[in-house]
């Protein structure tokens, strides 16, 4: 009797460990779907393209062929990768200062509101002017060039963490907020423990935003900047390759744009995820 129970027990052991197994493949096989039908659609859309420039008899100089432009990425990349640099340099630099001044500049117009209606209505205007008709001033008092590109991104990349900053401080819950005043905590613990937890999706969602932004930006001020030489970025590589005719750098050079993009893009979502998969109601799972 020992026996069959025992091997009862490990049957039902066995069964369990294969339904807890279930919804983990089912998890698996839905993540490779989602990754499947994007990467299908990259294949067909790169086949057409091969097939018109073969069909038609495209000339390089007008439309290269992706094999061209692999090629071109390949043997150009001692030229385009210091210029990824540059511009990653700038990028991500922009962005980290745009991160830190746009928070801290969100925490104090949600803790007083004299500096808000003092300082937002000049971010306001910063925002809409447009980053190609200050270039020139700032390319004129900016101690260098490089200075003038991070000081253009920057202004791109800033207001989207202010602006959502701020909104998702000043959301936060009436009814919570009246609980912690009445139990007493001072307007640093309601900050750190309420307001700021309460804004930390609008935050992500800021981030995300600016992200591409500062990319953006510090490609067009390049071009307004016009800057060349070693130290250019790959805004001067597309103009160059523009200007010579050889467009299957060029074709490279914005596939490094577009990846770098892809990249800046999926690292500020999966940090949005690891930081709001276990309470916040837009990265939780759902069932139906």
């Amino acid at each position: 009797m020992a026996t069959v129970d025992n091997q009862h027990s490990l049957s039902g052991e066995k069964n369990r460990k294969a339904t807890k197994s279930l919804p983990e493949a089912a998890r698996w096989i839905s993540v490779a779907g989602r990754m499947a039908i994007p990467l299908m659609m990259l294949v067909l859309l790169i086949t057409a393209w091969s097939l018109y420039v073969w069909a038609f008899d495209v000339p390089h100089y007008i439309l290269p062929s992706p094999m061209r432009v692999a090629v071109a990425l390949y043997t150009d990349w001692p030229i385009l990768a210091p210029a990824l640099l540059v511009t990653l340099k700038i990028t991500f630099t922009a962005l980290t200062i745009a991160l830190v001044g746009g928070v801290a500049l969100a925490v104090l117009m949600a803790q007083s509101r004299i500096a808000e209606r003092a300082l937002y209505p000049y971010a306001v205007i910063l925002q809409v002017t447009p980053i190609v008709a200050i270039a020139p001033l700032i390319l004129i008092y900016a101690p260098s060039t490089q200075a003038a590109l991070l000081i253009c991104a920057w202004i791109v990349a800033f207001f989207p963490i202010l602006s959502n900053t701020v909104q998702g401080l000043k959301s936060t819950d009436h009814n919570l907020l009246n609980l912690f005043e009445l139990y007493g905590a001072s307007r640093w613990q309601t900050l750190v423990y309420l307001k700021m937890p309460n804004a930390l999706p609008y935050f992500l969602a800021g981030l995300k935003i600016a992200g591409g932004l500062a990319l953006i930006a510090a490609v067009v001020a390049e071009f307004a900047a016009g800057s060349a030489g070693a130290g250019s970025g790959l805004a001067f590589r597309l103009l160059e390759s523009q200007f010579r005719l050889n467009i299957p750098r060029l074709f490279a050079a914005l596939f490094l744009l577009s990846l770098t993009g892809v990249a800046i893009f999926l690292t500020t979502n999966t940090i949005s995820y690891l930081l709001l998969r276990k309470w916040h109601e837009s990265a939780l799972k759902r069932e139906n």
